[in-house]
């Protein structure tokens, strides 16, 4: 960025080079400040120059226009890292975000599968074989048994697995490293899926990418969401599964067999605790249908 850009543009820059967010969260920054860049422009203000109150108008506005409150609150922390960044690089001595609290959003506990379910659709590829069984299966077995986000499973390469296909080294949001383990069945399953990779890829080729298509190319996101979304219609379970629920399913399985939170939030990637701690509210849940199934007068 040049000295002659905008606040606005400087700020979505340095998200992208020094903070290292994904592309998905750069796009929806990027709408609400220009959204506010367009509201400041009717009111004859500087984005960088607003103070509170021409904030609480802005959200005002949105919730007149009845914006979700979940639309809101990713505005206000759009805003929020706007005027933290200006205060840490010295262009304004306060930060009027501080004064602005979220919006309240009604509570929904993520999709997920129970340790049944979860055991039932990783043997899909086997009985169906509809697609390729050895990677799907071992698709499927590294989402779930590592807890892996879909940007993260497809930047996998081969290189990234150790000690016998038993952890990986995954580099995360934010550019943050960490180590994801596989359980033994998931360990199995990319150990046997390996030689049926290196046979697909060409010679020719150099595909650093741990899962590939049939052509011997790297696997999009799109292809991993639509092998998923193939064998969830295989599947009899009464709900869609996408690859983000596999990841729920990991993270709620080991709350729920005592693991404790802190070490969730470690291998989840989360930096906030609190990201971590909705997945005790699924144990809740589960408690609550126990007891509702079992106790005779809980009707």
């Amino acid at each position: 960025m040049t000295n002659s850009s905008t606040p606005i543009e400087r700020y979505l820059e340095y998200l992208r080079s020094t903070r290292k967010v994904s592309g998905k969260t750069l796009v929806a920054y990027g709408a609400d400040l220009r959204d506010f860049a367009g509201f400041c422009a009717n009111r004859d203000i500087e984005p960088a120059a607003a103070n509170t109150a021409d904030l609480r108008i802005f959200i005002g506005d949105m919730s007149l226009e009845q914006k979700a409150s979940v639309s809101v609150n990713r505005a206000l922390s759009s805003l929020r890292g706007f005027f933290r960044y200006l205060a840490y690089f010295g262009e304004r001595l306060d930060n009027p975000s501080d004064a602005l609290k979220n919006l309240k959003t009604q509570s929904r506990l993520p999709s997920f599968l129970w340790e049944t379910e979860m055991a039932d659709f990783a043997d899909l590829p086997e009985k169906e074989g509809v697609l390729w069984p050895l990677r799907d299966k071992a698709l499927i077995l590294t989402m779930y048994s590592a807890g892996l986000r879909i940007s993260e499973l497809c930047s996998l390469t081969q290189d990234n697995i150790e000690h016998g296909c038993t952890r990986a080294k995954i580099l995360g949001k934010g550019g943050k490293e960490r180590y994801v383990f596989f359980s033994e069945e998931g360990t199995a399953a990319i150990t046997a899926y390996l030689p049926a990779r290196a046979a697909r890829v060409k010679s020719e080729k150099q595909v650093e990418a741990l899962f590939i298509n049939k052509r011997g190319g790297a696997l999009s996101a799109q292809g991993v969401r639509w092998i998923t979304n193939v064998y969830s219609q295989r599947s009899n379970l009464p709900k869609h599964i996408h690859p983000h629920a596999l990841r729920h399913s990991f993270a709620t399985h080991l709350v729920n067999a005592g693991c404790d939170i802190r070490v969730v939030q470690e291998l989840m990637g989360h930096e906030n605790l609190s990201t971590t701690q909705r997945y005790t509210h699924v144990n809740m849940e589960q408690l609550k249908a126990v007891y509702h199934k079992a106790h005779p007068h809980a009707n």
